[in-house]
């Protein structure tokens, strides 16, 4: 199920952001990325559709999506 961020509070969408770029606790690219840059950058994907917010519901979690694979 695609849940709209616009349906979700700022603060809520923030922490599921973080929480997503978080997740793997490692940054591997070349030069490390700061989190409120992270945030912007994963913002700015929802905002144009690139990436969605899905709930699966057989394991009730949360996570962000590429639109490309829904």
């Amino acid at each position: 199920m695609i849940i709209p961020y616009e349906q979700i509070s700022a603060q809520a969408l923030r922490g599921l952001v973080e929480e997503f770029i978080t997740r793997e606790g490692t940054d591997y690219g070349e030069l490390e990325v700061d989190l409120a840059t992270k945030v912007e950058q994963v913002m700015a994907q929802l905002q144009s559709g690139e990436i969605a917010i899905t709930f699966d519901e057989a394991s009730e979690t949360v996570t962000l999506t590429p639109a490309n694979q829904l």
